[in-house]
């Protein structure tokens, strides 16, 4: 489903929905213990996200996207938002019954919820982790679910994928056909890597989707990976909102993803890397053709992101 952004107040609308549900998940996730019913309110935030993607999937993951790509600041609620809303598209994808869906995405949300402030913390911190961090980073997984345990999560499914989300196994079987609980783990724990490689730290930049997408599927650790596959095929090579460099030297801001893999493309710095005004449309079928994925850090100029997506919604 597609829509249009009428005017800049929608636009901000919709961005101060999805920063809500942001904030109101990082307040969730720093102070477990002070939310009334965890459980309903994580299943509140998971049908929020929800109806937001159902607005126009591209325009929710070019928010993701710029979000994730520019700022360290709150990363932990960042990251499991991001995270969810990427099990959620893979769950369609693979078409997961709704009890997989729901027990993955709820993961995903809270699967670092024993690390969330240290998690904050490391993304802003230059060295690298001290010695009591390191052991707080090796217990989280366990920690985590015993967390939630206590909040009163009894849904085995969830529990035990959060306990193992950082496990790297390889599938040498069909997706579909291994259990739940090692399918589920490991989705998350591409999505998680995935996430986790887009996302700037102070002690270094985020890298390119692009370039984190063929990370993943080319990792020793995920031969067969079918998961980074389905990733790439759902979010695409070059997801909406990341920034891609022509080869005529211009760079743009994906708006659209298409099947072919080549996106539609909003061009907002021309060949001298000054700013278009307005940006201009792109479409997949004309050149100039995309040379490189670029990472976020690399543009630096305010972009005016209800034009870009205006432009967007003409390019359906």
């Amino acid at each position: 489903m597609s829509f249009t952004l009428k005017s800049e107040d929608e636009y901000e609308d919709l961005l101060g929905l999805w920063s809500d549900l942001e904030s109101g998940l990082g307040i969730v996730l720093s102070h477990p213990h002070s939310v009334q019913q965890f459980a309903p309110r994580i299943q509140q935030y998971d049908r929020w996200m929800q109806n937001l993607i159902q607005y126009d999937t591209d325009v929710a993951l070019y928010l993701l996207f710029q979000l994730a790509g520019h700022s360290p600041v709150g990363y932990s609620a960042s990251h499991a938002l991001v995270c969810g809303v990427l099990c959620h598209l893979l769950a369609q994808e693979v078409q997961l019954p709704a009890t997989e869906r729901d027990s993955l995405v709820h993961a995903a949300l809270t699967m670092n919820i024993a690390m969330t402030g240290l998690q904050d913390q490391l993304a802003n911190q230059r060295g690298r982790p001290t010695p009591e961090q390191e052991v707080a980073l090796r217990s989280h997984e366990a920690r985590g679910a015993d967390l939630l345990q206590t909040l009163g999560i009894t849904n085995a499914l969830w529990l035990q994928t959060v306990q193992q989300h950082h496990q790297e196994t390889s599938l040498h079987a069909d997706l579909m056909s291994v259990p739940p609980p090692q399918r589920l783990v490991h989705m998350l724990n591409v999505v998680d890597r995935y996430a986790a490689m887009i996302s700037p730290r102070q002690s270094r930049e985020g890298r390119s989707a692009t370039e984190s997408a063929k990370s993943i599927v080319t990792s020793s650790n995920a031969q067969n990976n079918q998961v980074g596959q389905l990733l790439v095929r759902v979010v695409g090579l070059f997801p909406p909102g990341t920034f891609v460099q022509l080869d005529n030297a211009t760079v743009g801001v994906v708006m659209r993803r298409r099947q072919d893999l080549s996106p539609d493309v909003a061009i907002v710095l021309n060949d001298k890397g000054q700013l278009m005004r307005p940006p201009s449309l792109h479409t997949s079928s004309s050149n100039p053709a995309i040379a490189a994925a670029l990472p976020a850090s690399k543009v630096r100029e305010h972009l005016n992101h209800h034009l870009i997506l205006q432009l967007g919604a003409h390019a359906v």
